[in-house]
Formats: structure tokens, C-alpha cells, sequence
């Protein structure tokens, strides 16, 4: 195996027992709690492979559910995760699939409130980092190493350019950006990770934009 990053054969500071299936997993959680914008009521977790066989012995479930909590890797909260969600009015089901995944560390997670629900698929690539590679059906690929912004828009011309005319104006450097529609002219989503913390200005700005219809945030 090729690793991209020495954290991830190191690993973070976390709450073990393994960076694979209990750091990375709960950055997971988080990221879909993050992109969500807010505490979900409901949660349905498909787990694959790896993940499918071991959750339990290796405390990818609790860990998940801290991320979905907002815990960090490291909250020694992650422990009674459980407990924490049932208190916090949250529901959540473990769904093991046999089916094979592209990856040995997959997790499908869906949330949802009385608002809306959002899909979400994540791996776990070692050493605790994770990846994004689908959100309510689109294929993307989010590392969570830097701010992120997600940008759902219609698919016409002019709107990348002004997007990224926008990220420039505030003098922020685009570190990895991606572009998918799931039909020509229908719904398509930017995923744009940014080597600078944005703020209300930047997301204001993007919403005003023409044919933007939602700003999604993910700090790093």
C-alpha cells in the first residue's frame, strides 16, 4: 500500500483501539455532522467490508456516533457516545452489508431531522485520515484536511468562473477543487477545499450568486 501522508502510518491522537476503524471513523461521523449543519435526530449507518465484520470489537460504531456527536478524535467522550446520543434525542441503526465496497473501511451513512436528511459515504484510508467519496449521490472525493466549500448549483454556463472569481476576490488560493452533475443542465455540486478559514463574507457572497442555490461549509 502507498501511503499520501505520514499521519496516516502514525496516526492521530485519539481514542483507540485502532486509527483505521476508530479515528477514521469518527472523522467520518463528523464530516457528515458538519456537512449536515447541525445535530440530526436520525441516523442509518451501512458499514462494508472491514468495517462490517469488526465495528463492534473495534469501536467503529461508538466512534461514529461521537463524530455525529461532534466529538473529536481525541474527546474521551467518544466512550459513552452511546449514552450521550440517546440523551441528546438521537437514534441511530447499524446496518452490516455484505455487498463489496471499492474500499475495505466503507461506511454509508444517511441523517436526517423534521428539515431534510443527507447521504453521505466515507472511507477510512489508515492512520485515522478519511476521504468523502459521495454525497447524496455524487461522486466527490473531500479529504477534510483543509476548509471546504460545497456549492449545489445549476448546471449553466459561468457559474465555476464565478465561483472562483469570488474565492479570489477575498485572496484565498484553491487547494483541490471538483465539478459533477448527474445531468447536463439539471442540479450540479463544486467541491472546493481552500488553503485559507473563510468566513461569512466569502459564503454570503456565493450565495448571492446567479444559479447558486445552497453553500455548504466544512472547517477544518
Amino acid at each position: 500500500m502507498k501511503y499520501r501522508s505520514v499521519f496516516e502510518i502514525i496516526g492521530p491522537v485519539m481514542i483507540g483501539p485502532s486509527s483505521s476503524h476508530t479515528a477514521g471513523a469518527a472523522r467520518i461521523g463528523r464530516v457528515a455532522r458538519d456537512l449536515f449543519g447541525r445535530q440530526p435526530k436520525w441516523a442509518r449507518i451501512h458499514l462494508y467490508g472491514s468495517f462490517a465484520e469488526t465495528y463492534k470489537g473495534h469501536g467503529t460504531d461508538v466512534a461514529i456516533i461521537g463524530g455525529l456527536l461532534d466529538y473529536d478524535t481525541d474527546d474521551e467522550r467518544i466512550k459513552t457516545a452511546f449514552e450521550d446520543a440517546a440523551e441528546a434525542g438521537m437514534t441511530y441503526e447499524f446496518i452490516p452489508e455484505e455487498e463489496e465496497a471499492d474500499h475495505p473501511n466503507t461506511a454509508r451513512i444517511v441523517i436526517g431531522d423534521s428539515k431534510g436528511e443527507m447521504e453521505l459515504v466515507g472511507i477510512s484510508i489508515g492512520g485515522g485520515t478519511m476521504e468523502v467519496t459521495e454525497l447524496n449521490g455524487f461522486p466527490l472525493r473531500l479529504s477534510g484536511h483543509y476548509p471546504a466549500l460545497l456549492v449545489v448549483h445549476d448546471d449553466r454556463a459561468g457559474v465555476i468562473a464565478g465561483v472562483s472569481n469570488a474565492i479570489a476576490e477575498q485572496g484565498m488560493n484553491i487547494a483541490h477543487m471538483e465539478v459533477g452533475r448527474k445531468e447536463k443542465g439539471k442540479m450540479a455540486l463544486m467541491v472546493i477545499e481552500v488553503d485559507q478559514i473563510f468566513d461569512e463574507t466569502l459564503i454570503n457572497q456565493l450565495q448571492s450568486l446567479p444559479n447558486v442555490t445552497q453553500v455548504s461549509t466544512l472547517a477544518n
